[in-house]
């Protein structure tokens, strides 16, 4: 019983609002918790994103995984590889010794790529590879390691108009945009307004 309060009103998460529109994102959050498919949660800034994931991984059948959060926007190109993949030790300067990336770390579980928009050109590529094959090296490694993760994405970039700009790549966004979450702006939903003020205090 307390653990279905602290649950919220949707699945696995703590959103509030009653809108029909979110009312809607989580009877989808509920529905797909048997699949292990790729959800791609798209939505202004502040709209929730973060929270839909989790709720996504924790009404699945991966909740007893690591869920595991990596923010593509705050990490420069070779950083943000080396976050995602690991590195080996001497693979550059101030690698001292061998660390396992976000994708080794949520095996079994879920990996969270928050504003993967901003994803680099020459990253995506390796990116799609672990997406596709679940397979991957460290950098400056030569051993291939695999995998067992689920992908949840999210962008407030316009996906499909960066594919046709060529900034983003098209085999990686029909990777990541197997279920698809748009959310709604908070100036969509006003009639949630009272409900997260009272929420919040």
């Amino acid at each position: 019983s307390l653990e279905a309060q602290l649950a919220g009103t949707l699945p696995g998460g703590s959103i509030v609002g009653r809108n029909p529109r979110m009312e809607k994102v989580g009877q989808l959050v509920g529905s797909i918790k048997d699949t292990v498919a790729n959800v791609l949660i798209l939505g202004e800034t502040g709209t929730g994103k973060s929270l839909i994931a989790e709720a996504v991984h924790r009404s699945s059948a991966r909740k007893d995984g690591p869920f595991l959060k990596v923010d593509c926007s705050a990490l420069a190109g070779s950083l943000l590889e080396s976050e995602l993949f690991g590195h080996e030790a001497g693979a550059f300067t101030g690698a001292v010794k061998r660390r396992q990336g976000r994708f080794e770390r949520a095996h079994g579980g879920s990996i969270f790529l928050d504003e993967i928009g901003e994803i680099p050109m020459d990253l995506q590529s390796k990116l799609l590879r672990v997406v596709q094959d679940m397979q991957f090296e460290r950098v400056g490694g030569d051993e291939t390691l695999a995998v067992d993760v689920r992908v949840i994405a999210a962008t407030n970039v316009d996906l499909e108009r960066a594919v046709e700009q060529k900034a983003f790549r098209k085999d990686l966004f029909y990777r990541l945009n197997v279920i698809r979450i748009d959310l709604p702006s908070l100036r969509e939903r006003p009639e949630d307004i009272p409900l997260l003020v009272e929420h919040f205090l």
